[in-house]
């Protein structure tokens, strides 16, 4: 934990681990677990609102038509992580959830599917207990890059790919 950080904190007692059944907020998940890679949370937490703008709202359907113009753009855009990768496969990202959609009806549909829709709860005594990488997160993790989703490794999937309570 962050001591003192407001963000860190807001997250971590109103989101983290809570469950989340909204497709929109599925995506925004996925997208800024995927721009953390290498990065603190703190940091992407303090650029959330600016992804949130440059990523329409995290409306997969807005996002899916972003252009190689729109893309330079937002590698502009200091309000979230420039790196050409990531930003492309928010974009890459986004094509996928609505495919997923198509198919499933929702991409909460899908990723619920790994667990049987039902959270895991865990009872870890220690923070070093807790796993970087779960069977279910590496079976997610497979399914989305087999589907041509990026960004989505068993760590991040532990983290944002599943239902939080994994």
């Amino acid at each position: 934990m962050v001591a003192g950080d407001p963000l860190y904190l807001a997250y971590h007692d109103e989101e983290w681990g809570v469950p989340s059944h909204d497709d929109r907020y599925l995506f925004e998940m996925l997208t800024l677990e995927g721009a953390q890679a290498g990065l603190s949370w703190s940091t992407i937490l303090k650029k959330r609102e600016g992804y949130r703008r440059a990523f329409d709202g995290f409306d997969a359907s807005k996002v899916a038509r972003f252009d190689g113009p729109k893309v330079e753009r937002l590698r502009q855009d200091p309000g979230i992580v420039r790196n050409r990768a990531k930003v492309e496969s928010a974009v890459a990202n986004a094509r996928e959830v609505l495919a997923v959609q198509q198919e499933f009806g929702s991409l909460n549909d899908y990723l619920w599917s790994f667990v049987g829709g039902t959270p895991i709860q865990n009872r870890w005594a220690s923070l070093q207990e807790i796993p970087a990488e779960t069977p279910e997160s590496k079976a997610t993790s497979k399914a989305l890059k087999k589907r041509g989703f990026r960004f989505v490794g068993p760590t991040i999937c532990t983290r944002s790919c599943r239902p939080p309570a994994w």
